[in-house]
């Protein structure tokens, strides 16, 4: 759903094997981690990529990726990571929609694969956008640490599979 002021978009699934897309994934990570930033390029792969789904939010009649974000099961819990918006774009409530999408994902997957009544999700978020995650339902744990040289706060969320 979309207000007057939000572009008409999608959000699809992309799983490894839909090479094109998953590079569109790939190209926004780069563009907000490594190039806005100031992250390592040799951080932003990881040995999920090869095998995690990402969802991707594209504008719709143009097709035009604007944002994406990556679920990773782990064993135990779920992990929300690579969520990254361009910045033209992030005036529009993207990051919103794929953190609401991830949830639903979430609970697909969890029940699809026999999981318990609820999941954690986990995420790893830089300080300045902890107050973001908190609107989902994260809650910190634990000290804050460093990863790739920026402070970040382990966040966590359990979402109800009913």
């Amino acid at each position: 759903m979309t207000s007057a002021s939000t572009p008409e978009h999608e959000i699809i699934i992309v799983t490894p094997e839909m090479t094109m897309l998953w590079q569109q994934c790939y190209d926004i990570r780069v563009a907000v981690f490594v190039v806005e930033q100031g992250f390592s390029i040799d951080d932003e792969s990881d040995e999920w990529d090869e095998t995690s789904t990402h969802l991707l939010v594209r504008l719709v009649p143009s097709l035009k990726p604007v944002g994406t974000i990556r679920p990773v099961w782990t064993p135990g819990y779920y992990k929300l990571s690579r969520l990254a918006v361009l910045k033209d774009y992030r005036r529009f409530s993207f990051g919103r929609a794929l953190v609401l999408g991830l949830h639903d994902w979430v609970r697909i997957d969890a029940i699809k694969n026999g999981r318990n009544d609820e999941v954690k999700i986990r995420a790893h978020s830089q300080l300045p956008v902890k107050g973001f995650y908190a609107k989902y339902g994260y809650i910190p744990e634990g000290d804050e640490f460093d990863e790739d040289g920026a402070p970040h706060q382990l966040m966590v969320a359990t979402i109800k599979l009913d």
